[in-house]
């Protein structure tokens, strides 16, 4: 996602105690060291997709670009998202903040308005909110001072909880989130991590966060049923947990 302009109870995430235990062996060791599922996000960016393809080459979940600031809704999201859902592929959608532009509850209930509900299916994850790096002008942590940030984002988080009864996922990198959150803990209680870090290992996490959820392992990945790179996911447990994700169970 980091390039896709111009380029996520303990927690709700629904982790078991194994994959608790096995927190101190992720942060160090590759994806082989405990149980992950494979997943990939995409966006229009991909172009037309063979979902049925996707599923039958082992893809389990795919996170799906919804919305952008307050006017942006991807231009393949309501293709992607019926067409992963119907081939098997449990799927979610991800807003990409702007933090510039509005507030965060305005955005939380741009994306819960369009696409970002969530209904018990077993295929349905919560949203996530893809916040990072900014790739447009107005600085790196978008303008905003950490408490500002803090604000914002925690205002998408109510909002999004309120709209949908669920806790959105949170995309971020450990640099950017220390750098432009103040290295806050606040989220990690209820929230599950999507970390990115194009590695072979994920490597430290935001400050406070027990454990990633989800790991964007690489930008350059490649799936049959997708032309070109996509990135590529793993999910920190077995296919049944994220079920149980999905379910809020």
């Amino acid at each position: 996602m980091v390039r896709r302009l111009s380029v996520r109870r303990l927690l709700a995430a629904g982790l078991t105690v194994a994959a608790t235990a096995a927190a101190a062996l992720v942060a160090t060791a590759g994806p082989a060291a405990a149980a992950t599922t494979p997943g990939i996000d995409v966006s229009h960016y991909q172009g037309t997709i063979n979902w049925t393809s996707v599923k039958n080459s082992g893809i389990q979940f795919a996170f799906i670009k919804a919305t952008e600031g307050t006017s942006v809704k991807d231009s393949a999201f309501n293709t992607n998202y019926v067409n992963a859902y119907n081939a098997g592929v449990i799927r979610g959608a991800y807003h990409f903040a702007r933090p510039n532009i509005s507030g965060g509850a305005t955005q939380a209930d741009y994306l819960a308005s369009n696409g970002g509900a969530w209904s018990a299916d077993s295929r349905t994850l919560p949203a996530a909110l893809d916040i990072e790096a900014n790739p447009y002008s107005g600085g790196y942590c978008y303008g905003l001072s950490t408490s500002g940030m803090r604000t914002w984002i925690q205002d998408f988080l109510n909002r999004y909880k309120s709209r949908t009864g669920r806790y959105a996922v949170i995309y971020t990198t450990t640099s950017w989130w220390n750098q432009c959150t103040g290295s806050w803990t606040g989220p990690w209680t209820n929230h599950p991590l999507w970390l990115a870090r194009w590695s072979s290992t994920p490597g430290s996490l935001p400050a406070g966060a027990p454990v990633w959820s989800f790991w964007q392992y690489t930008s350059s990945g490649s799936v049959s049923g997708i032309s070109g790179n996509v990135d590529r996911n793993y999910w920190n447990g077995d296919r049944t947990r994220l079920v149980a994700l999905a379910n809020n169970t």
